[in-house]
């Protein structure tokens, strides 16, 4: 389970910001934080161990810090940090670079100083922590990414965001295992991410890359389900692959492509019989909502993977519901 802790479970106004400081000294680094009006301050951080990694999602009001040589004697974890901002800006500095940061992704070394400065309102960000010797790239080319904005609203570093905000919203509620599970992908999606802002792919592991393009066509897929002409083919000309190479992917995968497709199609279907109204929405209208063109053929395998008809699976819904 992840650890979630906000500044309103302290106690009184003026403590807030001190529990904050030690909070980010004792658990991520040794840190000088500073804010404006600290009996005014506010944050909340939710904290996952996802094994080889751990994220750590922080919102707060705004605040500057600065990590000087002494704070990394005193404690260095010997980190680097990917940090995605979501809302918020702010101006970050290390190793002689400088950027203002506002809805990108940033990185930053625990083992040298850095310095950070909030330039508008509330901070909400996302920092994954991954172990330098876990980071399978070269230290010297990871160091010129340091402080440097990197964009986050396309390709590996879109797919990198929406997997790290997907974590903090139901990492919480996952079992360790599962969150172990999760963590290797998300180390293999930031590794990925990196090398290919150095300007060469390769660098990243085979594992990486073949995850940052499955997470993609899982992407597609979900947003394309209502497209009766959804098929593996299609998906393989989208991404420029052998229809060969796509089946290839999907070879360690508990399902193949064709049956992917059915099975998320089905389960969207499945939950909209259990809320929808059945006099606003017929049977037909939600299986053709969900690409499938046959409504006979739709009830066929509504009842091939769940044991029941549709309307059975609306009737018991609604039965239990008591409407």
């Amino acid at each position: 389970m992840g650890l979630l802790v906000a500044s309103d479970d302290v106690g009184a106004d003026e403590e807030r910001f001190d529990w904050f400081c030690k909070t980010v000294n004792d658990e991520v680094m040794p840190v000088m934080l500073s804010t404006r009006h600290p009996d005014a301050f506010r944050a909340s951080i939710t904290d996952l161990d996802l094994g080889v990694v751990r994220l750590t999602a922080v919102a707060c009001s705004p605040v500057d810090s600065r990590r000087t040589a002494t704070h990394v004697r005193r404690g260095d974890p010997e980190h680097v940090q990917l940090a995605l901002l979501t809302q918020g800006a702010l101006v970050i500095s290390q190793r002689g670079n400088e950027s203002a940061v506002t809805g990108g992704l940033v990185l930053t070394d625990t083992s040298r100083p850095s310095e950070g400065a909030c330039t508008g309102g509330r901070i909400e960000s996302v920092l994954l922590r991954i172990p330098r010797q876990d980071l399978t790239l070269s230290a010297d080319r990871v160091d010129k990414l340091l402080a440097q904005n990197l964009a986050a609203d396309a390709g590996s570093g879109a797919v990198l965001a929406d997997f790290l905000k997907s974590l903090v919203t139901h990492g919480p509620h996952c079992r360790p295992e599962e969150l172990c599970a999760m963590g290797t992908v998300a180390l293999d999606l930031a590794t990925a991410f990196l090398a290919r802002r150095l300007g060469d792919p390769g660098l990243a592991p085979v594992e990486a890359r073949a995850r940052e393009t499955l997470h993609r066509i899982h992407r597609f897929v979900e947003n394309n389900l209502g497209d009766p002409g959804l098929t593996p083919q299609l998906i393989a000309d989208r991404h420029n692959m052998s229809l060969r190479r796509l089946h290839a992917l999907f070879g360690d995968q508990p399902l193949t492509v064709s049956a992917h497709i059915r099975h998320s199609r089905l389960e969207h279907a499945r939950i909209d019989l259990a809320s929808a109204d059945p006099r606003s929405r017929s049977v037909q209208t939600i299986a053709a909502r969900w690409g499938f063109s046959s409504a006979t053929g739709f009830s066929r395998a509504f009842r091939a993977a769940y044991g029941i008809t549709p309307s059975e699976h609306r009737a018991n819904s609604r039965a239990t519901h008591g409407t």
